[in-house]
């Protein structure tokens, strides 16, 4: 006699072996780049004849325009950092601005008060021609979009602010310290706001976020014991003070010394 019932199983059994071989074989291929190919459009002088791109950009340019040359003060002299072998008048120009703004906030916030501000001598981008200052005057001579930091230095690392300087023979700005150095160029002695620099006093330097990362292998700053992000561009800092200052002052008074 014959299973009827065993056989349908195994019929069954079949269709779905069967079934699935067919479903797995159809599945779909997964695909992967085997090749990327890019052409570089040329932004030139051919898009100037545009006139739909020109009539939707102008508004905007205008506008631009408009707010950068507004006239903030006067500089009653060429503000360079040509001139100048240890200190220049924009380089403390710019130290002074940095230093009074970093002190009145530091103060709010921590009721402490800034001893020293250290920028960089490669950071100031342009001249501010004698005559009107306006607010693109500050985004030439800062374009990057450094922020004010303070950092927290124990002395030993103040000094090698000193000594850095005086091996690097380039005018940073600075403000709040006097170096003086010896014939040779080595540093003979540095004291802050009048005083003998203490190696295990805590002082405050105001700097950039650039600089204080070690930024123009300014290496002390990583040494730094605490740290206080003040949340202000140094391009609108100079760009308020321009605002209130009417005329620019000049301030030649000597940081580095040599003897």
């Amino acid at each position: 006699m014959i299973n009827l019932k065993k056989n349908s199983t195994i019929q069954s059994v079949f269709v779905l072996f069967l079934t699935f071989l067919i479903l797995t074989s159809c599945g779909s291929e997964k695909l992967y780049n085997s090749e990327i190919k890019g052409k570089q459009i040329p932004v030139s002088d051919t898009y100037n004849n545009d006139k739909q791109i020109e009539d939707f950009i102008a508004p905007y340019r205008d506008h631009i325009n408009k707010d950068l040359d507004s006239v903030l003060a006067y500089a009653p002299e060429t503000f360079t950092k040509t001139k100048g072998k240890w200190q220049t008048n924009i380089g403390n120009l710019m130290a002074d601005m940095t230093f009074e703004t970093a002190d009145t906030l530091l103060y709010q916030r921590e009721k402490e008060h800034v001893d020293i501000c250290l920028l960089n001598y490669g950071g100031i981008r342009a001249t501010i021609p004698q005559g009107n200052v306006t607010a693109r005057s500050a985004y030439e001579i800062m374009p990057f979009e450094n922020s004010l930091i303070v950092m927290a230095l124990r002395g030993k690392q103040v000094k090698e602010i000193a000594e850095y300087i005086s091996q690097g023979k380039r005018p940073h700005p600075l403000a709040g310290m006097l170096i003086v150095l010896n014939n040779n160029g080595t540093v003979k002695s540095a004291t802050v706001q009048g005083e003998p620099i203490d190696e295990n006093k805590v002082y405050y330097v105001a700097t950039s976020d650039y600089l204080s990362n070690g930024g123009d292998n300014m290496n002390f700053f990583k040494e730094a014991v605490a740290e206080y992000k003040l949340d202000y561009k140094l391009r609108n800092i100079y760009i308020d003070y321009f605002k209130k200052a009417d005329t620019l002052p000049v301030n030649n008074s000597n940081r580095i010394i040599t003897e």
